[in-house]
C-alpha cells in the first residue's frame, strides 16, 4: 500500500518573519509538506541568524526555527522589492508575518489588506500584544512577555521569580499560529475562502497560564513558587540521589503514598500515621515529608532511586542536563534523530513531534544560507535577465555568497 502524502504538499507559504514565533510557527509548515519562502533583510537577514554561532558557526535559534524553507533577501523599502512579495503572495495560500507593529500595515503586507485582494488567502498577523488598545505599540521582546503575562510570578523559588528557560511566550504563539492556519485552510476547503488569523504573543501565553489564573481569579490567591515542588502536592519534588545525580518524584494519591513509605522509604507505618496518611496532611508537613523521602533516596544511587520507585509504582524521572536529553534512550529507541543540510554541513535534528503513521516522514529539509533562493524565485515570479540584474546592481535583492 502507497504511504499517504504529507499533508500540506501543495501548499505554499510566503513569510516576511523574524527571531522567533513566525519562523517556529512556519517551520512546523514545512515540516508537514508546505513550500514556505521566506523574506529576508539584505543587510544580514532575519536578525535570528546572529543570536550565536554554537550550531556549528550558525545561530542555534535559526537552525531550530528555519529548516526546510527557501530564503530570498529584498529591500521592502524599495517599491521593486515589495513588488516581488505581493507577486509570491499572489500565487500563495498562505501568508505569515510579525514584523514590529504598524509595519506591516504601512507596506500593505497586513492580514486585512491582503485577504481583501486575494479572498483565497490564509494570512497571519503575529503581534506581541495585539493590533490595538493600549499595549499595541509596545515592543514584545520574549522576556517582557513572559512578564507581562505573569509568567514568572509562577516560576522559580519562593524568594526569586525567574523567566522560562526556554522563549515560552514565542513558542505559545508560534503553535496557535500554525493550528490558526490548519484551521483557515479546513475551513477554505468548505467555503473556498482564507481569511486573517491574529495572533498575539500575550493572549497565547495568558491561554497557557490557565491554571494558575483560574486559581487565582476562583480561589482568590495566586499559587506559590515552589521550585521543583508542587505548590498543593507532597511529596512531588526532585531529591539528591547518592550519586551526585537528583530525582523528581510524584506521590499523586495516598495508595501510592502507602507505596512509597513501605517500599522506598521502609516505614510501612507512615502509611497511617496521621501527619502524613493524607495529601492535605503532607502538604501540611511538606518539610518533615520531604525530609523522609530525601533521607531514603540519598542512601541510594540514581539508578537504584529510579528502579525502586518504579517498582513501587510511583511517578519518577532523572533530571536531566541538555547532554543528556540529546542522548535520550527514548528518543534513540524510537529513532527520532535525522540531519538535516545547512551551509555549514550537516547537522543533527529531532522529526517534529507530530507523527502520522502510514504517510511520509515529515520533510525536514536544509537550513538555507541568506538569499539562497533569490534569483531562483526572481525568475520564478516573472522577472527578466536584465530585471534581475538591476535588483542585484541597485542593492534591492542579495545573493547567497558562494
Amino acid at each position: 500500500m502507497d504511504s499517504l502524502p504529507l499533508p500540506l504538499e501543495g501548499i505554499t507559504v510566503v513569510a516576511v518573519e523574524q527571531a522567533v514565533a513566525a519562523p517556529f510557527a512556519t517551520r512546523q509548515l514545512a515540516d508537514l509538506g508546505a513550500r514556505v519562502i521566506k523574506v529576508e533583510r539584505i543587510d544580514g537577514g532575519d536578525f535570528a541568524r546572529g543570536y550565536d554561532t554554537a550550531a556549528g558557526g550558525l545561530a542555534s535559534h535559526f537552525v531550530w526555527c528555519n529548516r526546510g524553507k527557501e530564503s530570498i533577501a529584498l529591500d521592502l523599502k524599495d517599491p521593486r522589492g515589495l513588488d516581488v512579495v505581493r507577486r509570491l503572495v499572489a500565487d500563495a495560500d498562505v501568508f505569515v508575518q510579525n514584523l514590529a507593529h504598524g509595519a506591516a500595515s504601512r507596506l500593505g503586507l497586513d492580514a486585512a489588506t491582503l485577504c481583501a485582494a486575494h479572498p483565497r488567502l490564509v494570512a497571519v498577523d503575529i503581534s506581541g500584544y495585539g493590533a490595538w488598545g493600549p499595549y499595541a505599540d509596545k515592543r514584545a521582546y520574549d522576556m517582557l512577555v513572559q512578564c507581562e503575562a505573569g509568567l514568572v510570578s509562577v516560576t522559580g523559588t519562593p524568594e526569586q521569580p525567574v523567566k522560562a528557560g526556554i522563549p515560552a511566550a514565542d513558542i505559545a504563539a508560534a503553535m496557535y499560529a500554525f493550528s490558526g492556519v490548519l484551521a483557515a485552510l479546513v475551513r477554505r476547503g468548505t467555503t473556498g475562502r482564507g481569511g486573517p488569523v491574529e495572533v498575539s504573543m500575550l493572549e497565547a501565553l495568558a491561554e497557557w497560564l490557565g491554571h494558575p489564573l483560574h486559581h487565582t481569579m476562583h480561589g482568590g490567591t495566586p499559587p506559590e513558587r515552589t521550585g521543583l515542588a508542587h505548590a498543593v502536592i507532597a511529596p512531588y519534588d526532585a531529591y539528591p540521589t547518592a550519586d551526585g545525580g537528583r530525582v523528581l518524584l510524584s506521590v499523586q494519591n495516598d495508595r501510592e503514598w502507602r507505596r512509597l513509605a513501605e517500599q522506598v522509604i521502609g516505614r510501612p507505618e507512615l502509611g497511617a500515621d496521621p501527619a502524613f496518611a493524607t495529601n492535605a496532611a503532607r502538604v501540611a508537613h511538606r518539610a518533615r515529608t520531604d525530609d523522609l523521602v530525601g533521607t531514603a533516596l540519598k542512601a541510594l544511587d540514581t539508578d537504584e532511586a529510579l528502579a525502586r520507585l518504579e517498582a513501587a509504582g510511583i511517578a519518577c524521572a532523572r533530571l536531566r542536563d541538555l547532554h543528556e536529553l540529546a542522548g535520550h534512550p527514548q528518543l534513540a529507541a524510537r529513532d527520532r534523530w535525522r540531519e538535516v543540510g545547512s551551509p555549514v554541513g550537516p547537522l543533527r535534528a529531532l522529526l517534529p513531534p507530530i507523527t502520522l503513521p502510514g504517510g511520509d516522514e515529515a520533510r525536514m529539509g536544509d537550513v538555507p544560507a541568506l538569499g539562497q533562493h533569490t534569483e531562483a524565485l526572481l525568475r520564478a515570479v516573472g522577472m527578466t535577465d536584465a530585471e534581475i540584474a538591476a535588483l542585484r546592481r541597485d542593492g534591492v535583492a542579495a545573493w547567497a555568497r558562494a
